[in-house]
Protein backbone atom coordinates (compact mmCIF):
# COMPACT_ATOMS: atom_id res chain seq x y z
CA UNK A 1 0.00 0.00 0.00
CA UNK A 2 2.90 2.36 0.79
CA UNK A 3 4.25 1.78 -2.71
CA UNK A 4 0.84 2.65 -4.16
CA UNK A 5 0.54 5.84 -2.11
CA UNK A 6 4.00 6.95 -3.24
CA UNK A 7 2.67 7.49 -6.77
CA UNK A 8 -0.62 9.04 -5.63
CA UNK A 9 0.86 11.69 -3.35
CA UNK A 10 2.33 14.03 -6.02
CA UNK A 11 -1.04 14.28 -7.76
CA UNK A 12 -3.32 14.10 -4.74
CA UNK A 13 -5.40 17.09 -5.94
CA UNK A 14 -6.40 15.04 -9.01
CA UNK A 15 -7.60 12.30 -6.69
CA UNK A 16 -9.63 14.84 -4.68
CA UNK A 17 -11.11 16.98 -7.46
CA UNK A 18 -11.96 14.00 -9.67
CA UNK A 19 -14.37 12.43 -7.14
CA UNK A 20 -15.87 15.82 -6.24
CA UNK A 21 -16.89 16.50 -9.85
CA UNK A 22 -18.00 12.89 -10.19
CA UNK A 23 -20.39 13.41 -7.24
CA UNK A 24 -21.98 16.30 -9.17
CA UNK A 25 -22.75 13.87 -11.97
CA UNK A 26 -24.05 11.27 -9.50
CA UNK A 27 -26.34 13.82 -7.82
CA UNK A 28 -27.79 14.73 -11.20
CA UNK A 29 -28.43 11.07 -12.06
CA UNK A 30 -30.38 10.64 -8.79
CA UNK A 31 -32.37 13.85 -9.12
CA UNK A 32 -33.55 13.44 -12.73
CA UNK A 33 -35.96 10.48 -12.18
CA UNK A 34 -37.46 12.29 -9.18
CA UNK A 35 -38.03 15.44 -11.29
CA UNK A 36 -39.57 13.30 -14.03
CA UNK A 37 -42.00 11.82 -11.51
CA UNK A 38 -43.05 15.36 -10.54
CA UNK A 39 -43.81 16.23 -14.14
CA UNK A 40 -45.98 13.10 -14.50
CA UNK A 41 -47.70 13.27 -11.10
CA UNK A 42 -48.31 17.02 -10.98
CA UNK A 43 -47.83 18.66 -14.37
CA UNK A 44 -49.31 15.98 -16.62
CA UNK A 45 -52.07 15.03 -14.17
CA UNK A 46 -53.28 18.65 -13.89
CA UNK A 47 -52.38 19.64 -17.47
CA UNK A 48 -50.19 22.42 -16.05
CA UNK A 49 -47.91 23.34 -19.00
CA UNK A 50 -46.17 26.05 -16.97
CA UNK A 51 -45.22 23.56 -14.27
CA UNK A 52 -43.98 21.07 -16.85
CA UNK A 53 -41.89 23.81 -18.51
CA UNK A 54 -40.36 24.95 -15.21
CA UNK A 55 -39.42 21.44 -14.12
CA UNK A 56 -38.20 20.67 -17.65
CA UNK A 57 -35.84 23.66 -17.52
CA UNK A 58 -34.58 22.49 -14.14
CA UNK A 59 -33.91 19.06 -15.68
CA UNK A 60 -31.97 20.72 -18.52
CA UNK A 61 -29.90 22.66 -15.96
CA UNK A 62 -29.25 19.46 -14.00
CA UNK A 63 -28.22 17.70 -17.22
CA UNK A 64 -25.74 20.51 -18.03
CA UNK A 65 -24.25 20.31 -14.52
CA UNK A 66 -23.97 16.56 -14.94
CA UNK A 67 -22.14 16.97 -18.23
CA UNK A 68 -19.68 19.49 -16.76
CA UNK A 69 -19.14 17.32 -13.70
CA UNK A 70 -18.70 14.21 -15.83
CA UNK A 71 -16.17 15.83 -18.21
CA UNK A 72 -14.09 17.40 -15.41
CA UNK A 73 -14.27 14.23 -13.33
CA UNK A 74 -13.10 12.16 -16.30
CA UNK A 75 -10.29 14.67 -17.04
CA UNK A 76 -8.93 14.55 -13.49
CA UNK A 77 -9.26 10.76 -13.39
CA UNK A 78 -7.39 10.39 -16.70
CA UNK A 79 -4.59 12.71 -15.57
CA UNK A 80 -4.28 10.94 -12.24
CA UNK A 81 -4.02 7.56 -13.97
CA UNK A 82 -1.60 8.71 -16.70
CA UNK A 83 0.73 10.44 -14.24
CA UNK A 84 0.64 7.42 -11.94
CA UNK A 85 1.54 5.15 -14.86
CA UNK A 86 4.27 7.45 -16.19
CA UNK A 87 5.99 7.74 -12.80
CA UNK A 88 5.68 4.03 -12.09
CA UNK A 89 7.01 3.14 -15.55
CA UNK A 90 9.97 5.51 -15.10
CA UNK A 91 10.85 4.07 -11.68
CA UNK A 92 10.54 0.54 -13.02
CA UNK A 93 12.82 1.33 -15.95
CA UNK A 94 15.37 3.00 -13.66
CA UNK A 95 15.31 -0.03 -11.37
CA UNK A 96 15.92 -2.38 -14.29
CA UNK A 97 18.85 -0.18 -15.39
CA UNK A 98 20.44 -0.78 -11.97
CA UNK A 99 20.01 -4.55 -12.17
CA UNK A 100 23.07 -6.73 -12.25
CA UNK A 101 23.17 -9.52 -14.81
CA UNK A 102 22.16 -11.92 -12.03
CA UNK A 103 19.05 -9.84 -11.34
CA UNK A 104 18.18 -9.67 -15.05
CA UNK A 105 18.59 -13.44 -15.35
CA UNK A 106 15.63 -13.87 -12.96
CA UNK A 107 13.27 -12.19 -15.41
CA UNK A 108 13.12 -12.78 -19.14
CA UNK A 109 13.44 -9.72 -21.37
CA UNK A 110 9.92 -10.35 -22.68
CA UNK A 111 8.60 -10.41 -19.12
CA UNK A 112 10.25 -7.09 -18.26
CA UNK A 113 8.81 -5.54 -21.43
CA UNK A 114 5.33 -6.80 -20.49
CA UNK A 115 5.66 -5.34 -17.01
CA UNK A 116 6.80 -1.99 -18.38
CA UNK A 117 3.94 -1.81 -20.88
CA UNK A 118 0.91 -4.07 -20.52
CA UNK A 119 1.01 -4.46 -16.73
CA UNK A 120 1.32 -0.75 -16.09
CA UNK A 121 -1.46 -0.08 -18.61
CA UNK A 122 -3.71 -2.44 -16.61
CA UNK A 123 -2.88 -0.48 -13.44
CA UNK A 124 -3.62 2.83 -15.17
CA UNK A 125 -6.99 1.54 -16.34
CA UNK A 126 -7.77 0.35 -12.84
CA UNK A 127 -7.01 3.79 -11.35
CA UNK A 128 -9.12 5.54 -13.97
CA UNK A 129 -12.02 3.16 -13.39
CA UNK A 130 -11.63 3.49 -9.62
CA UNK A 131 -11.88 7.27 -9.77
CA UNK A 132 -14.85 7.06 -12.12
CA UNK A 133 -16.88 3.86 -11.85
CA UNK A 134 -15.84 2.88 -8.32
CA UNK A 135 -17.05 6.21 -6.98
CA UNK A 136 -19.84 6.83 -9.43
CA UNK A 137 -21.41 3.37 -9.20
CA UNK A 138 -21.57 3.14 -5.37
CA UNK A 139 -22.86 6.72 -5.26
CA UNK A 140 -25.64 5.94 -7.70
CA UNK A 141 -26.31 2.60 -5.98
CA UNK A 142 -26.73 4.20 -2.55
CA UNK A 143 -28.66 7.20 -3.89
CA UNK A 144 -31.00 5.12 -6.06
CA UNK A 145 -31.79 2.63 -3.27
CA UNK A 146 -32.43 5.52 -0.88
CA UNK A 147 -34.79 7.21 -3.33
CA UNK A 148 -36.52 3.89 -4.02
CA UNK A 149 -37.26 3.49 -0.30
CA UNK A 150 -38.43 7.10 -0.10
CA UNK A 151 -40.89 6.52 -2.96
CA UNK A 152 -42.20 3.15 -1.73
CA UNK A 153 -40.62 1.25 1.19
CA UNK A 154 -42.82 -1.79 0.56
CA UNK A 155 -41.90 -2.03 -3.12
CA UNK A 156 -38.22 -1.45 -2.38
CA UNK A 157 -38.07 -4.66 -0.33
CA UNK A 158 -37.32 -6.45 -3.61
CA UNK A 159 -33.77 -5.01 -3.42
CA UNK A 160 -33.15 -6.69 -0.08
CA UNK A 161 -33.44 -10.00 -1.96
CA UNK A 162 -31.67 -9.14 -5.24
CA UNK A 163 -28.72 -6.99 -4.14
CA UNK A 164 -27.14 -9.47 -1.64
CA UNK A 165 -27.31 -12.23 -4.28
CA UNK A 166 -25.46 -10.05 -6.77
CA UNK A 167 -22.88 -8.92 -4.19
CA UNK A 168 -22.11 -12.54 -3.28
CA UNK A 169 -21.75 -13.31 -6.98
CA UNK A 170 -19.22 -10.49 -7.36
CA UNK A 171 -17.17 -11.79 -4.41
CA UNK A 172 -17.09 -15.29 -5.91
CA UNK A 173 -16.03 -13.84 -9.25
CA UNK A 174 -13.16 -11.91 -7.65
CA UNK A 175 -11.77 -15.02 -6.00
CA UNK A 176 -11.87 -16.98 -9.24
CA UNK A 177 -10.63 -14.14 -11.43
CA UNK A 178 -7.28 -13.34 -9.79
CA UNK A 179 -5.40 -16.59 -10.57
CA UNK A 180 -6.81 -16.58 -14.10
CA UNK A 181 -5.59 -13.05 -14.81
CA UNK A 182 -2.20 -13.84 -13.28
CA UNK A 183 -1.88 -16.77 -15.71
CA UNK A 184 -3.01 -14.46 -18.53
CA UNK A 185 -0.24 -11.93 -17.82
CA UNK A 186 2.34 -14.73 -17.67
CA UNK A 187 1.11 -15.93 -21.06
CA UNK A 188 1.61 -12.40 -22.45
CA UNK A 189 5.18 -12.61 -21.11
CA UNK A 190 5.80 -15.79 -23.09
CA UNK A 191 4.34 -14.34 -26.28
CA UNK A 192 6.42 -11.17 -25.99
CA UNK A 193 9.58 -13.22 -25.44
CA UNK A 194 8.79 -15.30 -28.52
CA UNK A 195 8.17 -12.19 -30.64
CA UNK A 196 11.33 -10.51 -29.39
CA UNK A 197 13.52 -13.53 -30.16
CA UNK A 198 11.96 -13.88 -33.60
CA UNK A 199 12.51 -10.23 -34.54
CA UNK A 200 16.02 -9.96 -33.11
CA UNK A 201 17.12 -13.13 -34.88
CA UNK A 202 15.14 -12.65 -38.09
CA UNK A 203 18.25 -12.89 -40.29
CA UNK A 204 19.30 -16.16 -38.67
CA UNK A 205 15.78 -17.55 -39.07
CA UNK A 206 15.78 -16.70 -42.76
CA UNK A 207 19.28 -18.06 -43.36
CA UNK A 208 18.38 -21.40 -41.76
CA UNK A 209 14.95 -21.45 -43.43
CA UNK A 210 13.24 -21.79 -40.02
CA UNK A 211 10.25 -19.64 -40.91
CA UNK A 212 7.77 -22.52 -40.55
CA UNK A 213 9.23 -23.56 -37.21
CA UNK A 214 9.06 -20.00 -35.83
CA UNK A 215 5.49 -19.59 -37.08
CA UNK A 216 4.53 -22.83 -35.37
CA UNK A 217 6.24 -21.68 -32.18
CA UNK A 218 4.46 -18.33 -32.30
CA UNK A 219 1.16 -20.05 -33.01
CA UNK A 220 1.56 -22.19 -29.90
CA UNK A 221 2.15 -19.10 -27.72
CA UNK A 222 -0.65 -17.25 -29.46
CA UNK A 223 -3.10 -20.10 -28.88
CA UNK A 224 -2.04 -20.31 -25.25
CA UNK A 225 -2.75 -16.59 -24.84
CA UNK A 226 -6.10 -17.05 -26.59
CA UNK A 227 -7.00 -19.92 -24.23
CA UNK A 228 -5.94 -17.91 -21.16
CA UNK A 229 -7.99 -14.94 -22.37
CA UNK A 230 -11.08 -17.10 -22.90
CA UNK A 231 -10.55 -18.78 -19.53
CA UNK A 232 -10.38 -15.37 -17.83
CA UNK A 233 -13.26 -13.83 -19.77
CA UNK A 234 -15.49 -16.86 -19.17
CA UNK A 235 -16.15 -15.47 -15.71
CA UNK A 236 -17.75 -12.36 -17.16
CA UNK A 237 -19.47 -14.36 -19.89
CA UNK A 238 -21.16 -16.52 -17.24
CA UNK A 239 -21.90 -13.62 -14.91
CA UNK A 240 -23.46 -11.26 -17.46
CA UNK A 241 -26.61 -13.37 -18.02
CA UNK A 242 -27.10 -13.53 -14.25
CA UNK A 243 -27.05 -9.74 -14.09
CA UNK A 244 -29.44 -9.43 -17.03
CA UNK A 245 -31.81 -11.99 -15.53
CA UNK A 246 -31.76 -10.19 -12.18
CA UNK A 247 -32.47 -6.84 -13.87
CA UNK A 248 -35.35 -8.20 -15.94
CA UNK A 249 -36.83 -10.18 -13.05
CA UNK A 250 -36.66 -7.16 -10.76
CA UNK A 251 -38.26 -4.90 -13.37
CA UNK A 252 -41.09 -7.38 -13.99
CA UNK A 253 -41.70 -7.75 -10.25
CA UNK A 254 -41.75 -3.99 -9.71
CA UNK A 255 -44.09 -3.38 -12.66
CA UNK A 256 -46.42 -6.17 -11.42
CA UNK A 257 -46.59 -5.05 -7.81
CA UNK A 258 -46.38 -1.35 -8.69
CA UNK A 259 -49.21 -1.69 -11.21
CA UNK A 260 -51.40 -3.30 -8.54
CA UNK A 261 -50.50 -0.51 -6.13
CA UNK A 262 -51.50 2.12 -8.74
CA UNK A 263 -54.81 0.31 -9.30
CA UNK A 264 -55.33 0.25 -5.52
CA UNK A 265 -54.54 3.95 -5.25
CA UNK A 266 -51.42 3.38 -3.16
CA UNK A 267 -48.96 4.68 -5.77
CA UNK A 268 -48.87 7.27 -8.56
CA UNK A 269 -47.77 6.60 -12.15
CA UNK A 270 -44.87 9.08 -11.89
CA UNK A 271 -43.55 7.33 -8.80
CA UNK A 272 -43.56 3.96 -10.56
CA UNK A 273 -41.76 5.52 -13.54
CA UNK A 274 -39.09 6.97 -11.24
CA UNK A 275 -38.87 3.64 -9.37
CA UNK A 276 -38.19 1.75 -12.61
CA UNK A 277 -35.52 4.30 -13.51
CA UNK A 278 -33.88 3.72 -10.14
CA UNK A 279 -33.98 -0.05 -10.76
CA UNK A 280 -32.09 0.46 -14.00
CA UNK A 281 -29.57 2.68 -12.19
CA UNK A 282 -29.10 0.16 -9.36
CA UNK A 283 -28.65 -2.82 -11.64
CA UNK A 284 -26.42 -0.81 -14.00
CA UNK A 285 -24.24 0.22 -11.06
CA UNK A 286 -23.90 -3.36 -9.89
CA UNK A 287 -23.02 -4.48 -13.43
CA UNK A 288 -20.39 -1.76 -13.72
CA UNK A 289 -18.97 -2.64 -10.31
CA UNK A 290 -18.69 -6.28 -11.33
CA UNK A 291 -16.72 -5.26 -14.44
CA UNK A 292 -14.51 -2.96 -12.37
CA UNK A 293 -13.84 -5.71 -9.84
CA UNK A 294 -12.82 -8.03 -12.66
CA UNK A 295 -10.42 -5.40 -13.95
CA UNK A 296 -9.22 -4.91 -10.39
CA UNK A 297 -8.35 -8.59 -10.23
CA UNK A 298 -6.26 -8.21 -13.38
CA UNK A 299 -4.71 -4.94 -12.17
CA UNK A 300 -3.81 -6.45 -8.79
CA UNK A 301 -2.08 -9.33 -10.59
CA UNK A 302 -0.23 -6.77 -12.73
CA UNK A 303 0.68 -4.60 -9.75
CA UNK A 304 2.17 -7.59 -7.93
CA UNK A 305 4.26 -8.39 -10.99
CA UNK A 306 5.50 -4.79 -11.17
CA UNK A 307 6.14 -4.72 -7.43
CA UNK A 308 8.14 -7.93 -7.76
CA UNK A 309 10.62 -6.08 -9.97
CA UNK A 310 10.63 -2.90 -7.85
CA UNK A 311 11.30 -4.90 -4.69
CA UNK A 312 13.94 -7.13 -6.29
CA UNK A 313 17.07 -6.77 -4.19
CA UNK A 314 19.95 -5.59 -6.35
CA UNK A 315 22.89 -7.83 -5.55
CA UNK A 316 25.52 -5.52 -7.02
CA UNK A 317 25.60 -1.99 -5.60
CA UNK A 318 28.11 0.62 -4.48
CA UNK A 319 26.21 1.56 -1.31
CA UNK A 320 29.08 0.43 0.94
CA UNK A 321 31.90 1.71 -1.26
CA UNK A 322 34.67 3.42 0.74
CA UNK A 323 35.96 5.64 -2.09
CA UNK A 324 32.87 6.82 -3.91
CA UNK A 325 34.58 9.97 -5.22
CA UNK A 326 37.73 8.17 -6.35
CA UNK A 327 38.26 7.79 -10.08
CA UNK A 328 40.42 5.38 -12.05
CA UNK A 329 43.68 7.34 -12.38
CA UNK A 330 46.38 5.05 -13.80
CA UNK A 331 44.89 1.74 -14.94
CA UNK A 332 46.78 -0.82 -12.86
CA UNK A 333 44.89 -4.12 -12.64
CA UNK A 334 45.37 -6.93 -10.17
CA UNK A 335 43.52 -10.25 -9.78
CA UNK A 336 44.16 -11.99 -6.47
CA UNK A 337 42.99 -15.60 -6.14
CA UNK A 338 39.72 -14.82 -7.92
CA UNK A 339 37.01 -17.47 -8.24
CA UNK A 340 33.56 -16.94 -9.71
CA UNK A 341 30.38 -18.79 -10.57
CA UNK A 342 27.28 -17.35 -12.23
CA UNK A 343 24.78 -18.97 -9.89
CA UNK A 344 25.41 -19.03 -6.16
CA UNK A 345 23.93 -22.50 -5.79
CA UNK A 346 26.18 -23.87 -8.53
CA UNK A 347 28.92 -26.23 -7.39
CA UNK A 348 31.26 -25.65 -10.32
CA UNK A 349 33.27 -22.43 -10.71
CA UNK A 350 33.43 -20.63 -14.03
CA UNK A 351 36.74 -19.09 -12.93
CA UNK A 352 39.05 -20.71 -10.39
CA UNK A 353 41.92 -19.16 -8.41
CA UNK A 354 42.90 -16.53 -11.00
CA UNK A 355 45.88 -14.32 -10.12
CA UNK A 356 47.83 -11.88 -12.30
CA UNK A 357 48.89 -8.22 -12.50
CA UNK A 358 48.84 -5.70 -15.33
CA UNK A 359 50.71 -2.42 -14.94
CA UNK A 360 49.31 0.89 -16.16
CA UNK A 361 49.92 1.39 -19.87
CA UNK A 362 50.69 -2.26 -20.53
CA UNK A 363 48.87 -4.43 -23.03
CA UNK A 364 47.54 -7.78 -21.84
CA UNK A 365 46.52 -10.34 -24.44
CA UNK A 366 44.10 -13.09 -23.41
CA UNK A 367 43.78 -16.22 -25.49
CA UNK A 368 42.21 -19.64 -25.01
CA UNK A 369 39.59 -22.01 -26.35
CA UNK A 370 35.96 -20.98 -26.66
CA UNK A 371 34.21 -21.15 -23.28
CA UNK A 372 37.42 -20.86 -21.27
CA UNK A 373 36.12 -17.85 -19.28
CA UNK A 374 37.88 -14.97 -21.08
CA UNK A 375 34.84 -12.68 -21.36
CA UNK A 376 33.73 -13.51 -17.83
CA UNK A 377 37.19 -12.60 -16.55
CA UNK A 378 37.21 -9.08 -17.99
CA UNK A 379 33.58 -8.53 -16.93
CA UNK A 380 34.78 -8.64 -13.33
CA UNK A 381 37.02 -5.59 -13.86
CA UNK A 382 34.07 -3.26 -14.46
CA UNK A 383 31.93 -5.13 -11.89
CA UNK A 384 29.39 -6.45 -14.31
CA UNK A 385 29.60 -9.37 -11.90
CA UNK A 386 31.05 -9.68 -8.40
CA UNK A 387 33.63 -12.31 -7.50
CA UNK A 388 32.76 -15.15 -5.15
CA UNK A 389 36.27 -15.38 -3.73
CA UNK A 390 39.41 -13.27 -3.93
CA UNK A 391 39.46 -9.69 -5.16
CA UNK A 392 39.88 -7.61 -8.28
CA UNK A 393 41.78 -4.36 -7.79
CA UNK A 394 42.19 -1.31 -10.00
CA UNK A 395 44.98 1.06 -8.99
CA UNK A 396 45.42 -0.93 -5.81
CA UNK A 397 41.80 -0.50 -4.70
CA UNK A 398 39.20 -3.28 -4.69
CA UNK A 399 36.69 -2.53 -7.43
CA UNK A 400 33.92 -2.88 -4.83
CA UNK A 401 35.21 0.25 -3.12
CA UNK A 402 34.65 2.48 -6.19
CA UNK A 403 31.32 3.98 -7.12
CA UNK A 404 30.01 2.01 -10.09
CA UNK A 405 29.82 5.15 -12.25
CA UNK A 406 33.40 6.24 -11.55
CA UNK A 407 34.75 2.72 -12.04
CA UNK A 408 32.95 2.17 -15.33
CA UNK A 409 33.71 5.68 -16.59
CA UNK A 410 37.39 4.75 -16.32
CA UNK A 411 36.95 1.58 -18.37
CA UNK A 412 36.10 1.31 -22.04
CA UNK A 413 34.68 -2.00 -23.22
CA UNK A 414 34.10 -3.23 -26.74
CA UNK A 415 32.01 -6.30 -26.17
CA UNK A 416 32.05 -9.54 -28.10
CA UNK A 417 28.52 -8.77 -29.28
CA UNK A 418 28.79 -5.35 -30.91
CA UNK A 419 25.74 -3.21 -30.21
CA UNK A 420 24.70 -0.08 -32.07
CA UNK A 421 21.49 1.86 -31.61
CA UNK A 422 18.94 3.42 -33.93
CA UNK A 423 20.08 6.92 -34.82
CA UNK A 424 22.87 8.48 -36.85
CA UNK A 425 26.56 7.62 -36.55
CA UNK A 426 27.28 10.81 -34.61
CA UNK A 427 24.73 9.83 -31.96
CA UNK A 428 26.16 6.33 -31.64
CA UNK A 429 29.77 7.47 -31.32
CA UNK A 430 28.87 10.15 -28.78
CA UNK A 431 27.98 7.37 -26.36
CA UNK A 432 31.72 7.44 -25.70
CA UNK A 433 31.77 11.20 -25.09
CA UNK A 434 28.53 13.13 -25.40
CA UNK A 435 30.42 16.44 -25.58
CA UNK A 436 32.79 15.39 -28.37
CA UNK A 437 32.90 17.74 -31.37
CA UNK A 438 32.87 16.55 -34.96
CA UNK A 439 36.65 16.80 -35.33
CA UNK A 440 37.29 14.66 -32.24
CA UNK A 441 34.75 12.10 -33.43
CA UNK A 442 36.33 11.92 -36.85
CA UNK A 443 39.80 11.41 -35.33
CA UNK A 444 38.59 8.54 -33.12
CA UNK A 445 36.90 6.99 -36.14
CA UNK A 446 40.12 7.33 -38.14
CA UNK A 447 42.09 5.63 -35.35
CA UNK A 448 39.59 2.74 -35.52
CA UNK A 449 39.83 2.62 -39.32
CA UNK A 450 36.18 3.68 -39.58
CA UNK A 451 36.45 7.23 -40.95
CA UNK A 452 37.01 6.15 -44.55
CA UNK A 453 33.95 3.93 -44.89
CA UNK A 454 31.80 6.42 -42.96
CA UNK A 455 32.66 9.17 -45.42
CA UNK A 456 31.79 6.75 -48.20
CA UNK A 457 28.14 6.90 -47.11
CA UNK A 458 26.04 9.55 -48.84
CA UNK A 459 25.14 11.16 -45.52
CA UNK A 460 28.56 10.55 -43.94
CA UNK A 461 28.43 10.75 -40.14
CA UNK A 462 24.75 11.70 -40.37
CA UNK A 463 23.91 8.30 -41.86
CA UNK A 464 21.04 6.69 -39.99
CA UNK A 465 21.83 3.26 -38.58
CA UNK A 466 19.16 0.58 -38.45
CA UNK A 467 18.27 -1.13 -35.21
CA UNK A 468 21.36 -2.92 -33.95
CA UNK A 469 23.38 -1.49 -36.84
CA UNK A 470 21.59 -3.71 -39.33
CA UNK A 471 22.69 -1.65 -42.34
CA UNK A 472 26.45 -1.94 -41.73
CA UNK A 473 28.69 -5.00 -42.01
CA UNK A 474 30.12 -6.93 -39.08
CA UNK A 475 33.58 -5.44 -39.57
CA UNK A 476 32.19 -1.91 -39.88
CA UNK A 477 30.15 -2.43 -36.74
CA UNK A 478 33.26 -3.54 -34.83
CA UNK A 479 35.24 -0.49 -35.96
CA UNK A 480 32.42 1.86 -34.97
CA UNK A 481 32.32 0.26 -31.52
CA UNK A 482 36.10 0.63 -31.14
CA UNK A 483 35.85 4.30 -32.16
CA UNK A 484 33.10 4.80 -29.58
CA UNK A 485 35.31 3.32 -26.86
CA UNK A 486 38.33 5.42 -27.91
CA UNK A 487 36.21 8.59 -27.69
CA UNK A 488 35.74 7.81 -24.04
CA UNK A 489 39.56 7.86 -23.64
CA UNK A 490 39.41 5.49 -20.67
CA UNK A 491 42.34 4.50 -18.49
CA UNK A 492 41.58 0.84 -19.27
CA UNK A 493 40.45 -0.37 -22.70
CA UNK A 494 39.04 -3.88 -23.08
CA UNK A 495 38.63 -5.33 -26.57
CA UNK A 496 36.73 -8.62 -26.44
CA UNK A 497 37.40 -10.33 -29.76
CA UNK A 498 36.61 -6.96 -31.30
CA UNK A 499 38.55 -7.28 -34.55
CA UNK A 500 37.48 -10.79 -35.54
CA UNK A 501 35.45 -9.49 -38.50
CA UNK A 502 38.11 -7.18 -39.95
CA UNK A 503 40.96 -8.15 -42.25
CA UNK A 504 44.45 -8.68 -40.84
CA UNK A 505 45.84 -5.46 -42.36
CA UNK A 506 43.11 -3.34 -40.75
CA UNK A 507 43.56 -5.17 -37.47
CA UNK A 508 47.30 -4.52 -37.51
CA UNK A 509 46.71 -0.82 -38.18
CA UNK A 510 44.34 -0.61 -35.21
CA UNK A 511 46.84 -2.43 -32.97
CA UNK A 512 49.66 -0.11 -34.07
CA UNK A 513 47.53 2.93 -33.20
CA UNK A 514 46.67 1.45 -29.80
CA UNK A 515 50.33 0.63 -29.03
CA UNK A 516 51.49 4.06 -30.20
CA UNK A 517 48.98 6.88 -29.79
CA UNK A 518 47.22 5.25 -26.85
CA UNK A 519 50.32 3.87 -25.13
CA UNK A 520 49.29 5.45 -21.81
CA UNK A 521 46.11 3.40 -21.81
CA UNK A 522 46.03 -0.07 -20.21
CA UNK A 523 44.75 -2.41 -22.90
CA UNK A 524 43.28 -5.89 -22.61
CA UNK A 525 42.85 -7.69 -25.92
CA UNK A 526 40.86 -10.93 -26.03
CA UNK A 527 41.34 -12.79 -29.28
CA UNK A 528 41.06 -16.11 -31.04
CA UNK A 529 43.86 -15.22 -33.47
CA UNK A 530 47.27 -15.57 -31.88
CA UNK A 531 48.64 -12.81 -34.10
CA UNK A 532 46.31 -10.39 -32.31
CA UNK A 533 48.10 -10.89 -28.96
CA UNK A 534 51.67 -11.84 -29.89
CA UNK A 535 52.92 -8.25 -29.50
CA UNK A 536 51.27 -7.74 -26.11
CA UNK A 537 53.45 -7.03 -23.06
CA UNK A 538 51.94 -10.02 -21.27
CA UNK A 539 49.71 -12.84 -22.50
CA UNK A 540 47.26 -14.78 -20.34
CA UNK A 541 46.39 -18.28 -21.54
CA UNK A 542 43.10 -19.69 -20.23
CA UNK A 543 41.33 -23.02 -20.38
CA UNK A 544 38.29 -24.24 -18.42
CA UNK A 545 38.30 -21.15 -16.20
CA UNK A 546 41.92 -21.60 -15.12
CA UNK A 547 45.18 -19.85 -15.99
CA UNK A 548 47.38 -22.17 -18.04
CA UNK A 549 50.11 -19.69 -18.74
CA UNK A 550 51.16 -16.07 -18.19
CA UNK A 551 54.10 -14.28 -19.79
CA UNK A 552 55.45 -12.90 -23.04
CA UNK A 553 55.04 -14.61 -26.40
CA UNK A 554 58.57 -16.01 -26.29
CA UNK A 555 58.19 -17.25 -22.70
CA UNK A 556 54.90 -18.98 -23.36
CA UNK A 557 56.24 -20.81 -26.41
CA UNK A 558 58.70 -22.44 -24.01
CA UNK A 559 56.55 -22.89 -20.91
CA UNK A 560 52.89 -23.29 -22.00
CA UNK A 561 51.97 -26.36 -24.11
CA UNK A 562 48.47 -25.02 -24.86
CA UNK A 563 49.84 -21.70 -26.18
CA UNK A 564 52.44 -23.49 -28.31
CA UNK A 565 49.73 -25.78 -29.69
CA UNK A 566 47.57 -22.78 -30.67
CA UNK A 567 50.62 -21.09 -32.21
CA UNK A 568 51.64 -24.14 -34.21
CA UNK A 569 48.12 -24.74 -35.54
CA UNK A 570 47.41 -21.14 -36.53
CA UNK A 571 50.83 -20.16 -37.83
CA UNK A 572 51.23 -23.39 -39.81
CA UNK A 573 47.86 -22.67 -41.46
CA UNK A 574 48.97 -19.17 -42.39
CA UNK A 575 52.29 -20.46 -43.74
CA UNK A 576 50.48 -23.25 -45.62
Amino acid sequence: MKLFLKYIKPYVYYYILGPIFMLVEVAGEIILPWLLSKIINVGAASHDVGYITRIGLVMVLVAVCMAVGGVLGAWFAANAAMNFGADLRMDLFEKIQKFSFNNIDKFSTGSLITRLTNDITQIQNMIMQTLRACLRSPGILIGAITMAFVISPSLAIVFIIVVPVLVISIIIIMKKAFPRFKALQNSIDSLNSCVQEGLVNIRLIKSFVRKDYEEKRFDEHNKDLFDKNIHAMNIMIKYQPVMTLALNATTVAVVWFGGNMIIGGKMQVGDLTAFINYIVQIMGSLTMLSIVFLNWARAVASFRRVREVLEEEIDLTDDNALYKKRKVEDGNISFKNVSFRYYKNSEENVLSNISFDVKAGQTLGIIGPTGSGKTTLVSLISRLYDVDAGEVCVDGVNVKEYSLDNLRNGIGMVLQKNTLFSGDIYENLRWGNENADEKTIAQAAADAQADKFIRGFREGYNTQLGQGGSNVSGGQKQRLCIARALLKHPKILILDDSTSAVDTATEKYIRDVLYGKYSDMTKIIIAQRITSVMEADEILVMDNGCVKGFGTHEELLKTCPLYKEIFDIQISKEVG
